[in-house]
């Protein structure tokens, strides 16, 4: 049996632990923690089906609604590392010519010997670890890619073996295959907020927002692919738009990776975030986004909290495991630290106008 754990984390072996894991860190998706963890139990069952990929995920919905952040999380449950994974971004391979470059030249073709095929054995081998047997591969935004890597994929998904150019097999049978798409998002948006002074006609029941904007997905997924693609996929997800309460609950995560980001990459020189309630509404206020989802929160925070305490960092006015407080002063995000000498505390720098980005 195939037991997928990462180490120092919580060991998800069954489907429902790999849930309750997934479900705190993907927020206000269900249907996407729904989706997925089954899988992972029917492989570590070793009931996988034979000649073919783990399991398929189309992930469908709206920008910033968490479907790069979902195979990120699955990577970093399994392998401890959310950069664990094979991405390919479509929109790199949206030529027919620069599909090649997955697959490699053929010998005797230029650039056979020193153009290594993106998709090879090794490069699927290095996304496993001692816990995990399962390779991740996301190809992003798969309706920006050339029609020649969609018949290049039909064999991945029929028979769990890609052939290369010099002609050596890449079997996918471990392999968790994710796909993203933005298709129908226009559509989707135009039923959330109407248009032309009607109402939105988007169901307000969430199972059946889901099921809507899955078949706004579907529709423009059709158009665009042949049916044998489309067919091959073993679970489509629906993203839905994310509404305050989850936006909320994503903001407290960003801003966790935010001071993980500062213990992992200043080590001894590492300081500690306060962020009280005031401050924490006023961001919302600026990140939270109907149009870029989540996105626009990861943007308000790099804008309002990282580059201004990069500054004090680079200039040395941070001094090492101290508390850094954050403040709302005329309308900015201000910064100020506890003075070891006395009581409260000294304001170090202003961070920039509220405005959006």
């Amino acid at each position: 049996m195939n037991v997928c754990i990462a180490e120092g984390r919580r060991r998800p072996q069954t489907h429902i632990q790999f849930a309750e894991e997934l479900a705190l860190r993907v927020i206000g998706q269900p249907a996407a923690v729904r989706a997925i963890a089954p899988w992972l139990d029917v492989h570590q069952a070793g009931l996988s089906p034979e000649g073919r990929p783990a399991g398929v995920f189309l992930l469908l919905g709206p920008t910033g609604t968490g479907k790069t952040r979902t195979v990120e999380a699955v990577a970093d449950i399994l392998h401890g590392s959310r950069r664990k994974m094979l991405k390919v971004d479509c929109g790199e391979f949206s030529q027919e010519h620069e599909v090649a470059r997955l697959i490699g030249a053929p010998p005797g073709y230029i650039g056979h010997r020193e153009t290594a095929a993106y998709l090879s054995r090794e490069a699927l081998r290095a996304q496993t670890t001692p816990q995990c047997d399962l390779s991740i591969v996301l190809f992003d935004e798969i309706e920006k890619a050339a029609p020649s890597l969609t018949r290049l994929l039909l064999g991945i998904l029929d028979k769990g073996t890609l052939r290369l150019g010099d002609n050596t097999a890449v079997s996918f049978e471990k392999t968790l295959i994710f796909f993203t798409s933005n298709l129908g998002a226009q559509k989707m948006d135009a039923e959330l907020r109407g248009g032309f002074g009607f109402a939105g006609s988007m169901p307000t029941d969430r199972h059946a927002r889901e099921r809507r904007i899955e078949q706004i997905s579907l529709h423009a997924m059709r158009k665009r692919f042949a049916p044998e693609f489309v067919n091959r996929i073993d679970s489509v997800i629906a993203y839905t738009p994310l509404d305050r309460e989850a936006l909320e609950a994503i903001f407290d995560l960003l801003l966790d990776d935010v001071q993980q980001h500062i213990y992992a990459r200043l080590g001894d020189r590492a300081f500690h975030l306060r962020v009280g309630p005031r401050v924490r509404s006023f961001l919302l206020g600026i990140g939270a986004s109907d149009e870029y989802g989540a996105r626009e929160l990861k943007r308000t925070l790099q804008r309002h909290i990282v580059q201004p305490l990069a500054a004090l960092v680079a200039a040395g006015r941070i001094a090492p495991d101290s508390t850094i407080d954050l403040r709302i002063a005329g309308g900015r995000v201000a910064f100020a630290a506890a003075n070891r000498s006395r009581a409260g505390l000294r304001t170090l720098s202003m961070g920039i106008p509220g405005s959006l980005i």
